[in-house]
């Protein structure tokens, strides 16, 4: 398949899903993970009208934002060092894995807001990054006292799964969480589930493999 084809069937996916559930597909944003992936290939995406990005590296996100159109919209949604915030938050309209103090001291230490995602470690998966559940709610009131950090909702990476059905509780769990903060965003969902995801609520999806071809 094309990229265009690819691209197409993944839209498709998203439409039948929120049919399912009674969801306007509008209410759902793909982010096409382009991590990894030379600069002629995103704009190939972009060419065909896509707009949302992400990446996980600082070191491969410069380089891409200086030569890529300056609408796209740009994702961070690796593991981010505290070192690499600022750098991270000056050419990203969106960070998604916020999850620790030292984070968002450089935060506030921006000259402009940043919206950002709590990461959760739903699963309590010790490889994961993200914070644990019983500590959300204390770290959440931290992010909201932080001026420049506009908090939109949660983040999780789902556990790696046989089957995308597995991964609806860790999704329904996320989601009562948001609820309960008032969250407005739910990233959560890749390639192998982003179905289920789609049907427990996820706004934002993280799509790479599916839409690019293997790495």
């Amino acid at each position: 398949m094309t990229l265009a084809e690819r691209y197409r069937s993944i839209q498709d996916e998203i439409a039948r899903n929120c049919d399912l559930v009674h969801r306007d597909p509008d209410t759902v944003q793909l982010i096409a993970v382009s991590k990894t992936f030379p600069v002629d290939i995103v704009r190939k995406l972009y060419d065909l009208g896509h707009r949302h990005f992400g990446e996980s590296r600082v070191q491969e996100l410069l380089p891409k934002v200086e030569a890529l159109p300056k609408d796209i919209v740009w994702h961070f949604i690796g593991k981010l060092q505290s070192n690499k915030v600022r750098a991270a938050a000056e050419v990203c309209q969106v960070i998604h894995t916020l999850e620790s103090e030292s984070q968002l001291r450089e935060i506030r230490k921006l000259s402009k807001q940043i919206q950002v995602l709590i990461e959760v470690n739903v699963a309590e998966e010790e490889q994961k990054s993200g914070i644990l559940s019983k500590d959300l709610d204390l770290f959440h009131k931290s992010v909201i006292q932080c001026d420049l950090a506009t908090v939109r909702g949660l983040m999780t990476i789902g556990p790696i799964v046989r089957e995308a059905e597995d991964s609806r509780s860790t999704f329904q769990k996320l989601r009562k969480l948001n609820e309960q903060l008032g969250g407005d965003w739910l990233s959560m969902g890749m390639s192998a589930d982003f179905g289920v995801a789609i049907q427990e609520g996820a706004t934002h999806i993280r799509v790479g493999t599916s839409l690019f071809g293997e790495r």
